[in-house]
């Protein structure tokens, strides 16, 4: 049958790009969207959308009943899970079939084989795939340390927790069970040998319904933070020629042991020893799938919608080039990947590019290369806590590995992302990490190297910022004087001009900066920068010398917060103005989001100590733990599961042990 009106049953950048191929094949489309949602760039791209009332993504998104409804009211005859949300439930794509509408994705058979990961390796052991073998949780010792603790349904790094010390064993296994049933409604956990510093390898799988599948090449995804990817490439670097056939011919086999149809991805760890193991099949399409696009030049999407109208594939596309991948989340590195929450005021990546209407956003380079931005926000759309924090993917292909990093770098480092503090520097510190460059990196990349990816900038290059920031507002407070101020008036005074003084905060970071200058007949005096001329000054640019180098600054003020270049900071007021008065030892909501769980018996009265986590928040779809600050007693406790609460919400109190 030909499609001609598909319902994206997702939301944010995979929603988008989906949109983008279903334009260019001429398909209708709809969008669902929950109440947070009702502006958002997704709701604005679809031909047509309809209401999921509430917010919560159970109560909207999770909800295939009403996603089924939408598309039927909306006349649509197709359904697109997209990735996340409703795209690996085998009963949602039995539903969709159910009420007469194409289901463009895997039968549902396929994806109950491979909903539960327990259920996925005894498959895949029959069928010969290698795999790590499972370990009875009644039965783990010292000796079997390191262990992953890990849901059996879902993933996204939900439900996953490494154990190393025998200790927090069973603590593990009950915190791993409480998410992985708050997230995927399913509590059952499994437990493996945990593979030390291993790489995170793919292979992209493509088949139709008549018996051809593709293996299209591999991908590597070590870079990961809490079990989910931050930048990934194709094809996988430095792997011996043997092993790529292997895992090739062994995603192969998998998708044929169970009649798979449409795209999908077989995720395997790589040890140290160059031996694979089998983890999971993703019976969707994958975040990362540019990558693959990027370098066998094909729109998966848009052979998703091939194969469900029940079209052969043919002959394989042959790989050509490197591609490298980033993820722009909103979120804080150095705070425990704080979530982060506000407004998009800008995002604009690639030489004279921004976010536009178009889902993907292509900008040739003349050498060759080609630059690609996915990103579900444009400039002024909010960023709210109910969903994933990512913002955009940047993707870079270029003939070589070497020109793909250094290309990716160099635009994320120009990017211009306003409004939130984000994990921009961290891509870029991370793309020309030595070990990243050598493509010697594996899962442990982070934690080995997350303090000097995270450490504060040049402190010089910061403050010249926080002056040029100075020097701007100085203009545009001149521009705004009505009635303008003569030019000359200002530089023949009797007097000398008068030192001005600003302060900021750096984010992140939270760093206080006191900028001093004066400008008179003789230009710009900086105080801590004598040698530093002020050519020009507009509120939008200032020129500067420094040691006979012109430079210029881009600058973006969105009310208190300024934008220099890669700096940002919150302009402070001259008179601080006195502070809420927080109780010593209070634990204060990190982020706004719902408070998930308690520590297991927390109640007023109990010891506690340094460290100890007391309160789980969940804020786009991550759970945070807030930890005692002090050894002491829990002398209030105001934090009640289910409950919504803002940043910076009281949650408990713990009153700190006298020192002796």
């Amino acid at each position: 049958m030909t499609i001609h009106s598909v319902l994206v049953a997702n939301r944010g950048e995979i929603a988008c790009r989906i949109f983008r191929t279903c334009r260019e094949l001429g398909i209708a489309t709809v969008a669902v969207h929950a109440d947070a949602d009702a502006s958002a760039r997704h709701v604005r791209e679809a031909e047509s959308s309809v209401r999921l009332p509430g917010s919560a993504a159970s109560d909207t998104y999770l909800r295939g009943d009403l996603v089924v409804k939408a598309a039927l009211a909306a006349g649509a005859d197709a359904v697109h899970p997209g990735y996340g949300f409703l795209s690996e439930s085998a009963e949602f794509a039995r539903a969709v079939a159910g009420a007469g509408l194409v289901w463009i994705g895997p039968p549902p058979s396929a994806i109950e084989a491979m909903a539960s990961k327990t259920r996925a390796k005894k498959l895949m052991a029959a069928a010969g795939v290698p795999l790590l073998a499972a370990l009875d949780p009644a039965e783990v010792f010292g000796a079997d340390l390191p262990v992953l603790v890990k849901a059996a349904a879902g993933g996204g790094g939900r439900g996953m927790r490494v154990v190393r010390q025998l200790a927090e064993f069973e603590g593990a296994l009950a915190s791993a069970r409480t998410e992985a049933l708050s997230a995927f409604g399913d509590g059952e956990v499994f437990v493996e040998p945990y593979v030390e510093d291993g790489r995170h390898v793919e292979v992209q799988i493509l088949a139709d319904g008549h018996g051809t599948v593709w293996a299209l090449g591999t991908r590597d995804c070590s870079l990961q933070r809490r079990h989910q990817k931050v930048i990934e490439e194709a094809p996988a670097p430095f792997l011996p020629e043997e092993l790529r056939s292997a895992l090739s011919a062994a995603a192969v086999d998998a998708a044929r042991a169970i009649g798979y149809v449409g795209a999908g991805t077989v995720e395997f760890l790589v040890g140290r020893d160059g031996r694979p193991y089998f983890l999971e099949m993703n019976t969707r399409l994958q975040v990362e799938h540019p990558v693959t696009e990027c370098v066998y030049g094909v729109d998966l999407v848009a052979l998703q919608f091939r194969v469900a109208e029940g079209i052969a594939l043919g002959e394989p596309p042959v790989a050509s080039g490197h591609a490298v991948s980033a993820r722009l989340y909103a979120e804080d590195p150095a705070n425990g990947w704080l979530p982060q929450t506000g407004v998009m005021r800008r995002l604009s990546v690639g030489t004279g590019a921004s976010s536009t209407a178009d889902g993907i956003l292509r900008v040739d380079s003349t050498a060759g290369g080609i630059l690609r931005v996915d990103s579900g926000v444009e400039d002024g759309d909010p960023v709210g806590a109910h969903y994933d924090p990512l913002l955009a993917k940047v993707i870079a292909w270029a003939p070589t590995r070497g020109e793909a990093v250094r290309r990716l770098a160099h635009e994320l480092e120009r990017a211009q992302v306003h409004g939130l503090v984000t994990n921009q520097e961290l891509l870029v510190r991370s793309l020309r990490h030595p070990e990243f460059v050598a493509g010697q990196m594996d899962t442990g990349f982070f934690d080995r190297y997350l303090p000097e990816l995270t450490e504060p900038g040049d402190g010089r290059s910061v403050r010249i910022a926080a002056l040029v920031a100075a020097l701007a507002d100085a203009a545009a407070r001149r521009t705004a004087e009505i009635p303008p101020v003569p030019r000359h008036v200002g530089g023949w005074r009797n007097l000398p001009s008068r030192t001005q003084v600003k302060r900021y905060r750096t984010e992140p970071g939270g760093e206080e900066i006191e900028v001093r200058y004066r400008l008179g007949r003789d230009g710009l005096t900086a105080e801590e920068f004598p040698h530093v001329r002020l050519l020009s000054s507009r509120p939008t640019e200032v020129v500067l010398e420094t040691d006979g180098i012109r430079r210029t600054y881009e600058v973006a003020v969105y009310g208190d917060r300024v934008h220099v270049g890669p700096h940002a900071f919150v302009a402070l007021p001259r008179f601080p103005e006195p502070r809420t008065h927080v109780a010593p030892g209070s634990l204060l909501a990190p982020m706004p989001g719902v408070v998930v769980r308690l520590a297991e018996g927390l109640a007023v009265g109990e010891v506690v100590r340094t460290g100890q986590p007391l309160v789980w928040i969940e804020a786009m779809k991550m759970e945070h733990r807030v930890v005692s600050p002090a050894d002491g007693t829990l002398t209030a406790l105001h934090a009640v599961p289910g409950r919504q609460v803002e940043v910076g919400a009281l949650l408990a109190v713990v009153t700190e042990e006298p020192t002796p």
